[in-house]
């Protein structure tokens, strides 16, 4: 299967937009290493769901929910831990590794990655249909 890069374009473009507005709608305010950060995530949930088995959305979702709890990971290690920025802590939230990732955030994204699969097939059928 080939993935153009107006594809991951969209993707990104998209994953920006719904991962700050999921951020201004839970926090009131977002900060841009947020935007970039739900780019990432979209472009690779993106090529999760276009390499993936068919109708393995479950499995899909695990395996999407251990690659945002990893990406917000690394972007919390280094914006906060590592350069101080204080964007977000999650030490008050039970289960949580470093203040960085914590466990009920994970079970969103599990339930998240759901609809955002979705919206990889309209995209997928989008880009088809120019061809």
């Amino acid at each position: 299967m080939r993935i153009r890069c107006s594809e991951l374009s969209w993707m990104f473009l998209l994953g920006c937009f719904v991962y700050s507005l999921l951020e201004i709608t839970a926090r009131g305010y977002m900060h841009w290493t947020m935007t970039l950060t739900g780019g990432t995530v979209g472009v690779l949930l993106y090529l999760l769901h276009a390499h993936a088995p068919p109708h393995t959305w479950l499995l899909q979702s695990l395996c999407g929910t251990a690659m945002i709890t990893a990406v917000e990971m690394v972007v919390g290690t280094v914006v906060n831990l590592r350069l101080g920025w204080s964007i977000w802590d999650y030490s008050s939230v039970p289960w949580n590794l470093y203040g960085q990732i914590c466990l009920s955030f994970s079970a969103l994204w599990f339930l998240l990655c759901l609809p955002a699969f979705g919206i990889c097939i309209r995209v997928r059928h989008r880009f088809c249909a120019v061809t």
